[in-house]
């Protein structure tokens, strides 16, 4: 079993990590019971979950899940054979880690427009990430944002303003620095053309500005004397030690370029740091566990291209668009014990339904394509699994077989339900004998366990075995406790019976039943609320309803007795 537990808590990290992405590693489908599992759901998931894994698909790695929380019978049975409980799965809906996430690498706030968009265009992509040494997010540039600076921008300025490093402009014109440090910033002045004589020049050059030129000796004399803070020779122009001497001594940066003057006026402003034009406040993120159902709005409403994926830690991980949506992997999923759509987790219409294991009633589950779907009459779904065991030739550990035989066990009440069959008589002997226990012994010890109701609240005890069904038009909600104490079950009832009256006065439902089952007189005892509860539990039972409740003998199962009688009666209410 340390193996197993072991395994578990390795798929955990891999799910955290994103890792179930099937490019990466096995995909993993998760096999779930229904809401309020009993015994037979978690106990089928753990034991189903196991057998698909032992049968060796390279495909898939099976993981068990729940889709509520544990009754106190099923929390004695695990403990009992030393079994890790299985990870709450609340919602089965696709999440960003389940859509194709683009690997944009990230880029520091201080590289040249010029780059960004030569990285754009070699990778294809109309958005980059803007990141720090930590690999947090700090911005994003679009090229939207880029043809902005280069078409919507005559502020001569700009460049200053935009605090340009003097390696950008370098790398963007694809210069050498003769006279300055290559680590400095062009922060302060304009950037003008010399194309006038030196005389005129005089008017229009101010101290710290760009000046871009030529070879002529005078303008660069004249640039540097009106205390200009950078020239740019153009055309590959030799610089005399003059006028690298003067410019050393006015502080000027003389820059040298085979780029023409045209070129080069062209090209600065594409020199400045994409910082001065990245979107950096409120920036629309998304992690890897968002469900998509949820982004998919918020997708909607923003007009941006590309969203970036953060990590649980905030590290930037890729990036997603509204096209990724489209082909959104669907999370795989088994059902076992439940084939109803009230029943099953939240958003299971929007996982891939591979498989169905149920001996309930066909429901309301849809899929997509065919499915392997068994369904059997048989008391519970844990004698299903044992067959298939059987059939796989798979041996059964002795902790497995543990815990069908008290899915089994539990499910048909130790063989006293009506749903019980010889099948699952067999079952539960091979069982037992497997796991090294004595059925009626044990039966009584799970059963005392799991009716030790006092510490547990009313909302506690009335949602731990409580299904919802739809039979025509109406819907029901029924619970069931089933304890060998009369006594125990009468102090139960008494403290349920305000309870279930305001849970029917808020609850969207027609009608509202809890049976309190005595597995030793085989006998039920139902509460039942609603407006048309006195008529269907008259026309199921020929019982009458005082003060919402009534004795129901020999009525012991909720699926083959209680609902199919509710089913009879609502049809011939409601003429169908």
């Amino acid at each position: 079993m340390e193996n197993r537990e072991e395994f578990s808590k390795t798929e955990e990290k891999k799910d955290e990590a994103g890792l179930g992405n099937p490019e990466l590693s096995k995909r993993t489908v998760c096999v779930v019971g229904h809401k309020n599992p009993d015994t037979d759901s978690i106990c089928s998931a753990i034991s189903y979950a196991y057998l698909k894994n032992q049968m060796g698909n390279s495909q898939f790695t099976y993981r068990p899940v729940r889709a509520g929380q544990l009754s106190v019978e099923t929390q004695y049975v695990l403990e009992r054979f030393h079994v890790k409980t299985p990870r709450l799965l609340e919602n089965i809906g696709t999440r960003v880690k389940d859509m194709e996430i683009r690997k944009v690498p990230g880029v520091r706030s201080d590289i040249s427009l010029k780059k960004a968009w030569t990285l754009m265009t070699t990778q294809n992509v109309f958005t980059l990430p803007i990141t720090n040494e930590q690999n947090q997010i700090d911005g994003l540039i679009t090229i939207n944002d880029i043809a902005k600076s280069y078409m919507g921008e005559y502020d001569s300025a700009i460049v200053a303003r935009a605090r340009t490093p003097y390696r950008n402009i370098l790398e963007t014109l694809d210069a050498e620095m003769i006279v300055g440090d290559e680590n400095g910033y062009f922060d302060q002045g304009k950037v003008v053309i010399a194309a006038a004589n030196p005389d005129v020049m005089e008017n229009y050059i101010e101290e710290h500005d760009m000046v871009i030129l030529g070879n002529r000796y005078e303008s660069q004399l004249c640039a540097i004397e009106m205390q200009a803070g950078c020239i740019v020779v153009c055309l590959g122009a030799p610089v005399s030690r003059t006028i690298k001497r003067l410019a050393e001594e006015h502080s000027c940066t003389i820059i040298v370029t085979p780029l023409d003057t045209y070129a080069v006026a062209r090209l600065i402003n594409q020199s400045m740091p994409v910082e001065f034009f990245m979107r950096k406040d409120n920036l629309m993120t998304f992690r890897l566990s968002d469900y998509t159902e949820s982004i998919r709005e918020t997708m909607s409403r923003k007009r941006y291209r590309d969203f970036p994926v953060l990590d649980k830690k905030g590290y930037y991980i890729g990036m997603i668009s509204r096209r990724n949506l489209l082909g959104v992997r669907k999370r795989g999923l088994i059902l076992v014990d439940h084939n109803e759509v009230s029943q099953a987790v939240d958003n299971v219409l929007d996982a891939e339904i591979m498989e169905i294991i149920d001996h309930h009633r066909l429901g309301s589950i849809e899929t997509m394509s065919p499915v392997y779907f068994r369904n059997q009459p048989v008391g519970s779904t844990a004698t299903i699994v044992y067959q298939m065991f059987r059939e796989q030739q798979v041996e059964i550990p002795q902790d497995i077989a543990g815990l069908l035989c008290s899915a089994v066990i539990s499910d048909t009440l130790m063989f006293r339900s009506p749903t019980c069959t010889s099948f699952d008589v067999n079952a539960a002997q091979n069982l037992a004998k497997i796991a090294g226990i004595e059925c009626e012994q044990y039966a009584k010890e799970m059963f005392a366990a799991g009716s030790d109701l006092a510490s547990k609240t009313a909302e506690e005890i009335f949602y731990q075995d409580f299904k919802k069904f739809e039979i025509g038009d109406l819907n029901l909600g029924i619970g069931q406790i089933t304890s060998m104490s009369g006594e125990e079950l009468e102090n139960i009832r008494n403290r349920l019976l305000p309870y279930i009256n305001k849970v029917y006065e808020t609850h969207e439902m027609d009608m509202i039943c809890f049976m309190l089952t005595n597995i030793v007189e085989e006998s039920t005892q139902l509460l039942c609320y609603g407006k048309d509860a006195e008529y269907v539990v008259e026309e199921a039972f020929h019982r009458t309803l005082d003060h919402n409740s009534a004795i129901l003998p020999g009525v012991v199962s909720r699926k083959k007795q209680l609902v199919p009688s509710f089913m009879m009666a609502i049809s011939q209410m409601t003429g169908v």
